[in-house]
């Protein structure tokens, strides 16, 4: 393992994350070599495509995956918001490390918070998630679509094109941008998406050695909560372009986690929270609460159909 090669896309968050997973490595085998292979996604080439038709289908991760699977590369590093919840045959995430913030965040002109926003004030976002739940707050707010990479978005405020925009606080601080911010949401106001903050470290699944290498920088307990999220999210039928939110928490083995999904253009949503110490037993269990309270008929608006196949005994309070 002489010089290990690792895809990034471009974008100035992309290379953040993968600069920092590089010198995490390094920091723990100090002979290794990295590469750094800059590889240009179909997200990055089609900005044309509201990301609410996208998201969650690979459209910012396939080409790095295909990458790894062709050997140009030999890690990649995703936001692992970004990647399909179905895993893709011969890779495998070999390292989640410590987690982010997980709050959404507002950045708006003079200071200002969602509740002192005008009314009909101009609202920023790539996200049906973070639309329906702005939208629920603040329905007299004017909310627009958002592309482009993060210090893109963050300028369309300072130019004056938008009253405020709303996206993650940990692309936020990575990028040392956190000045912008004016308002966190806190998880009980704004529900993240499903592993939100988190990193996934990629690679191909017969590479033990590195697997072995990887597996230095995993986290259990953001891994742990991160497969709760993702899993009720498959099992919803979901991907990040559905206004679905969860986030979970570890308190030694146990997992609090907490999820809702949300209509676009009513107020109506469904939330509900549970607990219990197995991760994929813990999301299935809260998508079928989600489903009994209506979730579904929700989902049907955005062609979902869930992917639950029989009812897990699991406990679930509301």
């Amino acid at each position: 393992m002489a010089v290990v090669r690792i895809g990034t896309r471009a974008s100035a968050l992309a290379l953040w994350q993968t600069h920092h997973i590089a010198g995490r490595l390094t920091a723990h085998a100090p002979d290794l070599q990295v590469a750094i292979v800059e590889i240009v996604s179909t997200g990055d080439q089609i900005t044309d495509v509201p990301l609410t038709e996208v998201e969650g289908t690979g459209f910012f991760t396939a080409t790095l995956e295909q990458a790894l699977l062709d050997g140009r590369v030999d890690v990649a590093v995703h936001s692992y918001k970004d990647l399909p919840v179905a895993a893709t045959a011969g890779l495998v995430v070999a390292a989640v490390p410590v987690r982010g913030p997980v709050e959404d965040a507002l950045c708006a002109r003079e200071g200002l918070t969602l509740a002192t926003l005008p009314s009909g004030a101009t609202v920023g976002t790539c996200s049906t998630r973070r639309a329906a739940q702005v939208r629920a707050l603040r329905p007299d707010l004017d909310l627009r679509p958002l592309r482009g990479n993060v210090p893109t978005r963050v300028g369309r405020v300072s130019s004056g094109e938008l009253d405020a925009i709303v996206l993650a606080r940990a692309g936020l601080e990575r990028l040392d941008l956190q000045a912008h911010i004016t308002e966190a949401f806190a998880v009980d106001v704004m529900l993240p998406a499903p592993a939100q903050g988190a990193l996934a470290v990629e690679c191909r699944e017969g590479d033990t050695a590195l697997r072995r290498l990887l597996a230095s920088l995993d986290h259990a307990d953001t891994r742990r909560a991160v497969t709760a999220e993702r899993q009720l999210l498959h099992a919803l039928g979901g991907g990040c372009s559905v206004p679905v939110g969860a986030t979970a928490t570890c308190d030694g083995r146990r997992l609090t986690l907490s999820a809702g999904v949300f209509a676009l253009d009513t107020p109506r949503a469904v939330r509900l929270s549970g607990s219990g110490t197995d991760p994929d037993a813990l999301g299935h269990a809260l998508a079928r609460g989600l489903l009994d309270l209506g979730a579904g008929e929700i989902l049907a608006a955005f062609d979902k159909t869930p992917r639950l196949e029989s009812p897990a005994a699991w406990g679930v309070r509301a």
